[in-house]
């Protein structure tokens, strides 16, 4: 198949690098050879992940230099209020981990997105929401949402370089929305990284970075993943298939299978019975699931990409724009 590099995700730890070393002894190997450090622990219902990629590992990963902590909650909902409160405290430990809130005077927060487009307009709508009711804020930090540059005719690189040219901020926090490899993790995940942001990127369209090297000051962006590309949902539904119907063969010999009076459910760690699987799918059962999205995605090649979001992403983006809000609250305000 021709290797088309198409971008899906704009998550570190859903890269090939990261997915290929996923034991403690291939992590170390990653680290000693590619300078990439991979360090994964719970907070509650937080599953925390921090890759820190050196100079030599940036080539490797694919990703810049820096420090990217992504923080997930698999069984989160959008109505879980307790459940997003211990989300927040999480966040906020972890931007108090990567940039210290000492010493800083002057501090640039800019909401990308388009707010005409739900699944988008996190970042704008975040901004809004600190406009209205997060007063204390104010007092040490420039708020602005530059819009996108369809809306513009301009970079939104070159609205954030201006401000911070003139502003000449100590800090520039980015906020907006994300793509993900994955359909389980939609809404769920919060990445932040000091080493900016390439918006558009993870949907094909990007644009000129907004970094460290750009701006003059550090760059710490939160991101949300809101939308998932097409093939995915394809190769993930090909997965489940496959999982599916692999732990029915195994499950129907069992005694407790005939007593289940509740609904039939896989567990994504089912191990795919390949040679079993073999007759009815033919080779195509042994290709590892990035070959499979390979192909989908060359399928689709002469088609327009398609971006899925969840139904109800109105109620996802009410939620996190508050969460959001309240997280630059604690973390940027005086104490």
């Amino acid at each position: 198949m021709e290797n088309f590099q198409w971008s899906t995700t704009d998550l570190v730890d859903e890269t090939e690098a990261y997915i290929n070393h996923k034991t403690e002894e291939e992590r170390t190997k990653l680290r000693e050879s590619n300078g990439i450090d991979i360090q994964e622990n719970w907070e509650e219902i937080v599953k925390v992940t921090q890759v820190t990629v050196s100079k030599q590992g940036e080539e490797h990963i694919g990703k810049k230099e820096g420090t990217y902590i992504t923080l997930s909650v698999p069984t989160l909902e959008a109505n879980d209020q307790e459940g997003l409160q211990i989300f927040e405290e999480s966040i906020v430990k972890a931007l108090q981990k990567i940039h210290s809130k000492e010493k800083l005077e002057k501090i640039l927060i800019i909401g990308l997105g388009n707010r005409t487009i739900t699944p988008d307009a996190i970042g704008p709508l975040t901004i809004d929401h600190l406009h209205n009711q997060d007063e204390v804020i104010q007092d040490n930090c420039i708020i602005y949402a530059p819009g996108v540059t369809a809306q513009t005719g301009y970079e939104t690189s070159e609205f954030v370089k201006a401000l911070a040219d003139n502003i000449q901020p100590s800090l520039v926090v980015i906020i907006d929305a994300l793509a993900t490899n994955s359909s389980e993790r939609l809404c769920k995940t919060v990445q932040i990284t000091n080493t900016g942001i390439q918006p558009g990127a993870g949907v094909g369209n990007s644009r000129k970075e907004i970094s460290e090297d750009t701006m003059g000051c550090p760059v710490i962006a939160i991101g949300l993943p809101t939308v998932v590309d097409g093939p995915v949902l394809i190769t993930d539904a090909v997965e489940t298939l496959f999982r599916y119907i692999s732990a029915k063969i195994s499950e129907k010999d069992r005694p407790s299978s005939a007593l289940s009076v509740s609904s039939f459910t896989v567990d994504e760690n089912t191990e795919i019975l390949t040679e079993t699987l073999l007759p009815i799918f033919g080779e195509w059962v042994k290709w590892d699931k990035q070959e499979r999205l390979q192909l989908f995605q060359e399928v689709l090649t002469g088609q327009q990409r398609l971006f899925v979001t969840p139904k109800n992403i109105d109620d996802w983006v009410s939620a996190y724009v508050a969460m959001l809000a309240s997280v630059c609250t604690r973390w940027l305000s005086a104490a």
